[in-house]
């Protein structure tokens, strides 16, 4: 399937996204090993970690996919969606 760039850039962002809530969902809970959470909290983290999963294996096969059809290495390419993410 073929990507493009600004398609490996909005992956990529989504899937930031996603870790940045599953991030905030867990200071904001506290460790579960330290706290209970309730059955509320434990869903609504786990369907964000789950999220953030699907959407960076998303992003990971893009970027393979993209890799594989224009022959560039890995790190060119993660170096420019990076670049490409700061300057917007």
């Amino acid at each position: 399937m073929a990507h493009t760039f600004d398609e490996l850039v909005q992956k990529r962002r989504a899937a930031d996204q996603a870790h940045s809530r599953v991030r905030e969902l867990r200071d904001a809970y506290g460790p579960p090993t330290q706290q209970q959470w309730t059955a509320r909290q434990s869903d609504t983290y786990e369907t964000a970690v789950r999220a953030w999963r699907d959407l960076d294996r998303d992003w990971r096969t893009a970027m393979n996919d993209y890799i594989r059809e224009r022959g560039e290495t890995a790190q060119v390419v993660e170096a420019q969606v990076r670049r490409a993410l700061e300057d917007s």
